[in-house]
């Protein structure tokens, strides 16, 4: 073996390494899509959190007027981070976050008490495989769009939130349109990206048992809190902690 093509041979192993460092860089950015009902404000402690670890978090305010205008609002947040994403979806963001999580910058999906659908399910096809606790959304007067009564949003959504907490989320919830919840999703991004579930055992928004069947299907990695809905406020060390793990792990 001469000495040149030992150090071509070198040459072509350093390029190599420097390659897969490259592809397993570590990720830094976390975009979340946020549930219906409650707006992105309740993320601020999560995100100073895991902002505090080195992390650049940014949290998409969709209009959940339809499945495509949420997730061309979420694929305009990812087009601004350079590098790869950690996409985290809470509740319908799960929805977003399962067809927007097909594009190659992003490293992996994280679902905090969320949908995590099939090819051609719909927010309403799994809601009513297992019916929550809560039985108090309302329709709009033009049929057109859902709330759930500000009066039962507490123990519905965040019964495990300060009283004054709850009742800003309560007065300052988005409302959903029917159309957003009932598309039907096209393409599952968990089919061929990493995954990670938080299921919020004291849910009464999504049954807790449809959040573990959902992520076992999916082969998510799973986290149990005992948490209400709002599992992202009232627990935001713990959810922080699952996404800092999981955007290691997605880096590698």
């Amino acid at each position: 073996m001469n000495r040149r093509y030992i150090i071509t041979l070198a040459l072509a192993l350093a390029s190599s390494v420097i390659a897969f460092a490259a592809h397993a860089a570590d990720v830094k950015n976390i975009v979340i899509v946020r549930g219906a009902l409650a707006d992105g404000s309740g993320w601020r402690k999560a995100t100073e959190i895991l902002e505090s670890r080195g992390f650049h978090v940014t949290i998409v305010q969709q209009p959940i007027t339809s499945l495509a205008d949420d997730v061309a609002a979420t694929e305009r947040i990812l087009d601004l981070q350079d590098g790869p994403s950690l996409l985290v979806g809470h509740s319908y963001g799960g929805m977003v976050i399962t067809e927007a999580g097909n594009r190659p910058d992003v490293a992996g999906l994280v679902y905090v008490a969320a949908f995590q659908p099939n090819k051609g399910e719909s927010l309403f096809d799994l809601a009513s495989s297992k019916p929550p606790a809560g039985k108090n959304i309302k329709e709009t007067s033009d049929g057109k769009y859902l709330y759930l009564d500000p009066h039962a949003f507490a123990e519905d959504f965040a019964a495990d939130l300060p009283k004054p907490e709850a009742s800003f989320m309560a007065r300052s919830q988005v409302f959903a349109s029917k159309e957003a919840f009932a598309a039907k999703v096209d393409d599952p991004a968990w089919k061929t990206k990493m995954s990670w579930t938080v299921v919020a055992t004291e849910d009464r928004s999504i049954h807790p048992d449809l959040e573990r069947a959902m992520a076992k299907r999916a082969g998510s990695t799973v986290t149990e809190i005992n948490s209400s809905h709002a599992v992202f406020a009232s627990h935001p060390q713990e959810v922080a902690d699952i996404i800092a793990e999981a955007a290691g792990k997605a880096g590698r």
